[in-house]
């Protein structure tokens, strides 16, 4: 028997065994898929050598054998039969079904394309249908982004185009990898893609986004990635539209397009990826309808039927003998030339082995049965397609076929690890093409920034994520010369274009938006993130009033999250134009932008959490909401600095129709205001040396000088082991014995001497602030040295922070801090900017306000503190709370600005009297194992502080994990019952959770 390699990509699982030692000829011998039952291993396949992935013994073993045992049963309509691939449907109704049976059981075809519908149906029919088959049938799909480009419930990878402007080529084969596997658990074998097309043409009407882009080097590096990919899963991959479909500007869907260009060109050009993919292993090539003048000189005669197309070049002069298959026989650019039967008599005696989605099997079947008998194809032509399609048959496992296990398929087709790609794919692509004067990415939050949305698609993620860095102002308006007036009032205006994806061809600017966008950048600042194809950039004819221009390629809720991420520099831009955007901006160009230590949002499985677990969180949220120890809750967890699980559950209070807690209401922090407002303001002072650890209270605020408290230490204050008293109830003083507020203290209506805002309609005398720090000075002081945690330590820093800076603890905490870390939902006294629909009530009061309290602080002290306070009066969201935590994980930079210096931070971080068994830093909790804040679970290093009404904000720095959890478990009351939520340990319970999601590396890898 002649001895020959065929050249075709072969999977992980190829285990290449030397056999014959002895003889003076060496023979590869490849192992068998394993019964089809194999899963595939990328790295094993691309490990070995290029010979080794695309060569296989042809004969002399169990698969030649197969072959030949196969054929020599076959009828002559068995045989004609393999060369159909038929298209198949899984949404249409049980006449469709019907006749695709009938077409395996009466004409025998030998495999099915399947199209639109849904996986569990596409499984069960193609269990189905294979049940029907004598020989096992191929099954086909066009997945050149994934299962989604025909089945719904299934996942959206980025379009090829977007892809192109990756330089990364590892990720490419990760796309490749996971389209593969999930196309392997669907029973399907070949993947119809890469498309090979190098589009050339902005306007070609069926290419466009499906191409990697215009540069032949570029779409061969992404097709021989995303081949290996598929390939390492087992499942082929098909090069298409051969010779080259990217350089038409009509659709053979719909009539034969005219390809003008010489043959060098061809060469030069359109076959290069062709040449590339036959060299890493290509499995089959596609063959499209194309009128080619230059191959073939017959007038109006598609490529697919040309002998000279697929013989000559294709396998002659190009040496490919893998499986060749012809575009669908039903598009026009095809059966417009033929009739049934003579178009499929034509395809095969140009060389083609397979038939794709022919238009009328029956009669096809009955003329070629004819032509066969004629001798017009002959035994030998015949037998040569249909024994390499038996080959490819016994390769992907067909000869052992086992039916589909419908059990945990939709799961098994859409695995977590798709939305960690995805987050990596849009990060290295999202290309920045204009960063004038560096306003990419913004650096100074304090800017007054606006957003104005043009398309007319969904653009929800980008402006929630815009909101989540800094405050950002949606305008719009119906007029532009209205609009431009009110963009005036902003530093810099961002707009969103937001196309739907499904619009490929329609994704172009109105008249009215390219006016508007025009007359916007000549007004503004602007920075323009298009998501949308590149291509809808190409009648910008100047783009010198855009100062930053941002290609977001699709408009998925991932490219809208990275894209927000960019312009505030949590990614730096990474992605090169596939396709060159007139003489503007040329194919490959792509800027690079700063990366801001600033907080980013990616799946858990980019930050080794496993997602799955994280997911328990919401079964323990429920349990504290159904158990009446929370009405709602914010939970955030960040690691390595990305967001990665943040929700809100529940509601404002218990009541029917309530308010549901979203992630952008505010919360009253409690204590955590010590941690978020007083401690930063006090590490800045530490860091410039206006106070030291020694420093004694009567030099940081001269009315403790004559007290017994003069002498406490920096240090001793803000450990609480300075003696002081826990607290004072200073509002029962003030109250009648009904306690109602008596007269002489409060007033229901403000004026001069009464305007420290209490609550609603409630104002109390402006000099009672001078009797709570005298009472303070005043009070008891312990003899014993030993901890005691005291909210007056804090009531004396924020004395000592507005007599130090001459500024009130509100302004120094907004200027120093949360205006510049984007902090901007949190702040003191939140009605004087936010409506109280979005602030959780923190109770009902019935001992002191006598109200709902709800935007004013639930701590009594720091009510009458006017809100403010060094203890308690800080609202935020879980959002804000992270950044601040992120701060300290950082130790003092943030979004690359030093707050405070690595010392300074290490300096409050430590646990000074542990020997005395005190686990607490300077104003922050430490872990305790046990009855402590935290599940005892996190390390020694971690740190963070929890707030009364029911929150934790907590810092692990060897894992890099942040944790905030928010609540108002105060509402309604505190009950008798005490603190339900810390007693059922639900933020030590979450907290355990995200410990457990941590991925542990195996360790013999």
């Amino acid at each position: 028997m002649k001895n020959f390699f065929i050249k075709i990509s072969f999977y992980t699982l190829f285990l290449l065994v030397l056999t014959n030692c002895a003889s003076s000829k060496k023979t590869i011998a490849v192992a068998s898929l394993q019964k089809n039952s194999f899963i595939g291993d990328a790295k094993v396949y691309n490990a070995l050598p290029k010979l080794e992935r695309k060569t296989f013994l042809k004969d002399s073993d169990s698969e030649t054998r197969w072959v030949d045992s196969i054929y020599s049963k076959m009828s002559v309509r068995e045989k004609l039969g393999q060369l159909f691939m038929v298209s198949a449907y899984s949404n249409k109704d049980s006449a469709h079904e019907d006749s695709v049976k009938k077409l395996i059981e009466e004409y025998k075809v030998g495999g099915l394309i399947f199209f639109q519908g849904s996986p569990i149906r596409q499984a069960k029919l193609t269990n189905e249908y294979q049940a029907k088959a004598k020989v096992p049938l191929f099954i086909g799909l066009d997945a050149e982004w994934g299962l989604s480009m025909r089945l719904d419930s299934t996942y959206v990878f980025p379009w090829n185009m977007t892809l192109g402007a990756i330089q990364d080529l590892s990720l490419i084969e990760q796309v490749g990898i996971q389209m593969g596997a999930e196309a392997k658990r669907m029973g399907i074998h070949f993947n119809f893609a890469p498309v090979l097309d190098i589009n050339t043409n902005p306007k070609n009407p069926i290419i466009g986004n499906r191409s990697f882009g215009e540069s032949k080097t570029n779409v061969s590096d992404k097709a021989v990635a995303l081949m290996n990919g598929v390939q390492s899963q087992g499942v082929f991959t098909t090069g298409k539209h051969f010779p080259g479909h990217g350089d038409t500007s009509t659709d053979s869907h719909y009539t034969l397009p005219l390809v003008t260009f010489s043959k060098e060109r061809i060469d030069l050009v359109e076959l290069y990826p062709y040449k590339r993919m036959f060299d890493e292993g290509l499995a089959s090539v596609m063959v499209g309808h194309l009128n080619i003048p230059s191959l073939e000189n017959k007038q109006n005669y598609p490529s697919s039927a040309s002998y000279n197309v697929v013989t000559n070049l294709l396998q002659k002069q190009m040496g490919f003998e893998g499986l060749i298959i012809t575009d669908g026989l039903a598009m026009k650019g095809a059966s417009d030339f033929k009739g049934a039967g003579d178009l499929e008599l034509a395809v095969l005696l140009a060389g083609n082995d397979i038939f794709l989605g022919p238009e009328n099997v029956p009669v096809a079947m009955i003329k070629l049965e004819s032509y066969y008998k004629e001798g017009i194809i002959t035994e030998a032509r015949l037998s040569e397609s249909v024994k390499k399609i038996l080959r490819y048959k016994f390769k992907v496992g067909l000869n052992t076929y086992k039916p589909i296990e419908i059990k945990s398929l939709v799961a098994d087709i859409n695995p977590v690890q798709n939305e960690a790609l995805s987050y990596k794919l849009y990060e290295n692509a999202i290309t920045v093409l204009k960063n004038e004067k560096e306003i990419l990415p913004i650096k100074d939050l304090s800017r007054k920034i606006a957003y104005v949305k043009l398309g007319d698609d969904v653009n929800s993620s980008f402006i929630s994520t815009l909101k989540k860095y800094t405050e950002v102002t949606e305008v719009s308006n119906t007029d532009i010369d209205s609009l431009n007036k009110e963009l005036k009032k902003y530093d810099t205006v961002i707009i969103g274009y937001h196309k739907e994806n499904k619009t490929w061809a329609k994704q172009d600017f109105s008249d009215k938006e390219m006016k508007w966008l025009q007359e916007i950048a000549k007004h503004n600042k602007v920075i323009l993130a298009v998501f949308a194809k590149p291509y809808t950039l190409l009648p910008i004819t100047n783009f010198e009033d855009i100062e930053g221009l941002v290609v977001s390629y699709q408009n998925s809720s991932v490219s809208q999250i990275v894209s927000a991420e960019l312009i505030f520099g949590a990614v730096a831009a990474k992605g090169k134009l596939p396709v060159s955007i007139n003489k503007s901006f040329p194919v490959n160009h792509g800027l690079s932008t700063e990366k801001l230590n600033r907080l980013g949002f990616t799946a858990p499985e980019n930050e080794n959490m496993n997602s799955q677990i994280l997911s328990k969180i919401d079964s323990i949220a429920k349990k504290a909401i159904d158990g009446k120890m929370t009405p709602g809750m914010q939970v955030l967890v960040a690691r390595k600095g990305n967001v990665i699980f943040q929700k809100s559950f529940g509601n404002f209070t218990y009541e029917n129709g309530s308010k549901q807690v979203s992630n952008s209401d505010l919360y009253d922090v409690a204590s955590l205001t010590k941690m978020i407002s007083t401690i930063p303001n006090v590490m800045q002072l530490y860091d410039k040396n206006k106070v030291k650890l020694d420093t004694k209270l009567k030099r940081m605020v001269p009315l403790f000088s004559k007290t017994d408290k003069a002498n406490i230490s920096f240090k001793d204050l803000l450990t609480h082991y300075a003696g002081l008293q826990a607290w004072i109830p200073f509002y029962k003083a003030t109250l009648n014995s009904d306690t109602s507020p008596m007269d002489k203290y409060y007033s229901k209506v403000e004026n001069a001497k009464f305007s420290t805002k209490v609550a609603d309609n409630l104002f109390l005398r402006n000099d009672y602030h001078d009797t709570i720090i005298k009472l303070i000075a005043e009070s008891p002081l312990s003899l014993k040295k030993e901890y005691k945690y005291s909210d007056f330590t804090f009531i004396i820093l924020k004395e000592y922070l507005e007599r130090k800076a001459k500024k009130p603890l509100e302004v120094l905490s907004q200027k120093n801090f949360y205006s510049s870390l984007g902090m901007n939902n949190t702040l003191y006294n939140p009605l004087t900017k936010f409506d109280k629909n979005n602030i959780a009530p923190s109770e009902v009061d019935t001992y002191f306000r006598h109200q709902v309290v709800q935007g004013h602080v639930h701590d009594m002290a720091a009510a009458m503190e006017g809100g403010v306070a060094g203890h308690a009066g800080i609202f935020s969201n879980a959002m804000d709370v992270a950044k601040m935590m992120q701060l300290f994980l950082q130790k003092g930079n943030y979004g690359n600005k030093s707050y405070f210096s690595t010392a300074t931070f290490d300096v409050f971080n430590t646990s000074y009297y542990a020997a005395e068994g005190v686990q607490r830093g300077l104003g922050f909790d430490k872990r305790i194992k046990k009855d402590g804040p935290t599940c005892g679970c996190v390390s020694e290093a971690s740190f963070g502080h929890t707030g009364f009404t029911g929150d934790i904000a907590w810092v692990d720095p060897e894992t890099e994990i942040v944790y905030v959890f928010l609540s108002n478990r105060t509402y309604p009351e505190v009950t008798a019952e005490g603190n339900k939520l810390a007693k059922e340990n639900i933020r030590e319970e979450i907290q355990q959770i995200i410990q457990n999601a941590i991925i542990k590396k195996d360790p013999k890898r």
